[in-house]
């Protein structure tokens, strides 16, 4: 195991990863999608060492398709004065991205981004995606202040990257932080862009829009979790006539929808573990349902066009409560009471 980054490393890091944003050239939203890929990448596939990450443009090009899917429609504020229309996320002609997703949802309309992978002509949109990927933020990302530092990664194989030693582990210790940078990056880099005044007007907050899952889809899910686990609440186990669909890794932490992290709550239960992870008796209820019920999920998340591979929730929880170990969090257990995540947290977690 490579040792993890020192203080002064991981100084380092922020150090030029605030540079990268003050200094970099931005002419396109690729750059914050290609940092929210690589930071979701490092938690999903990384570990709590200092050793590299091998990853393919595949699997980048992956992560772009997820981020830019809903983007790739028209988006309206319904206010006088303005159109509905495709936000345009480059200072130029539309992103090359935007149209390949777009003109692939166009010929398979209402299918969901997971059920997208089935389609004949996935391969050829994801191959036009991987191109612009590879050719464009991969090659320009790290460059800032005039010069090239590649401190984040290196090409290696063909068709893949390096995560350079420490960098992993960095993206991971200040996964929060390069998530809420990106997006408010993101945001205001398409409100500034003339081009998209006659869409936009005075609209407020675009996140929800370019970041977050539909209520729908999440309503798909609530529909599906109350058939799949039953009319009760996964944390109290006491019977529910109404529900909130629940991260049990909250979303603060990791801002993505996965269907094996979704569960059905009481509101006052929801209201109460708020943005905290759930006490060892949680957990071991959720590793169990992970193992018992991850085909029923899965086919939940194909339906709802959310990620569904229990694997890589397991991972995420593992990321989420090794980090609280390390700083001596607490567990939400039931109204005001916490305990300490422990080691045995993590043994449960095989980490």
């Amino acid at each position: 195991m490579s040792p993890a980054p020192s203080p002064e490393a991981q100084l380092d890091f922020l150090s030029k990863l605030q540079r990268l944003f003050a200094e970099g050239d931005f002419t396109a939203t690729y750059k914050f999608a290609l940092l929210i890929a690589l930071a979701d990448l490092a938690v999903e596939a990384g570990a709590n060492d200092g050793a590299e990450l091998p990853l393919t443009i595949r699997q980048i090009a992956e992560r772009f398709v997820r981020l830019y899917w809903q983007q790739a429609m028209p988006y309206g504020t319904g206010r006088v004065g303005t159109e509905a229309g495709v936000l345009v996320q480059n200072l130029g002609a539309q992103a090359a991205v935007l149209n390949a997703i777009g003109d692939f949802r166009a010929s398979a309309p209402g299918i969901t981004v997971q059920q997208a992978r089935m389609a004949p002509t996935y391969a050829a949109m994801l191959a036009k995606v991987s191109s612009v990927v590879s050719a464009q933020p991969l090659n320009y990302l790290q460059n800032f202040g005039g010069v090239t530092d590649e401190f984040l990664y290196v090409r290696s194989a063909r068709g893949s990257i390096k995560l350079r030693p420490g960098i992993a582990y960095c993206l991971r210790r200040f996964y929060t932080l390069v998530q809420q940078l990106s997006r408010a990056h993101w945001i205001e880099h398409i409100k500034s862009n003339r081009q998209n005044h006659r869409i936009l007007g005075d609209a407020g907050d675009l996140e929800d829009f370019l970041f977050a899952f539909s209520r729908q889809s999440l309503a798909i899910v609530g529909t599906h979790l109350r058939k799949l686990d039953g009319a009760k609440c996964f944390y109290c186990q006491c019977a529910i006539v109404s529900a909130d669909v629940d991260h049990f890794v909250p979303f603060s932490l990791y801002p993505r929808d996965q269907v094996h992290n979704l569960v059905l709550a009481h509101p006052t239960c929801n209201r109460s573990k708020s943005a905290t992870l759930a006490a060892k008796p949680h957990l071991e209820r959720w590793l169990e349902r992970l193992l018992l019920k991850d085909d029923d999920l899965a086919e939940i998340g194909m339906l709802a066009g959310m990620a569904n591979e229990a694997r890589t929730a397991k991972r995420v929880a593992a990321w989420g409560y090794g980090a609280a170990s390390s700083t001596g969090g607490r567990a939400w257990l039931d109204a005001a009471s916490y305990e300490p995540v422990t080691s045995s947290y993590l043994s449960l977690l095989g980490s």
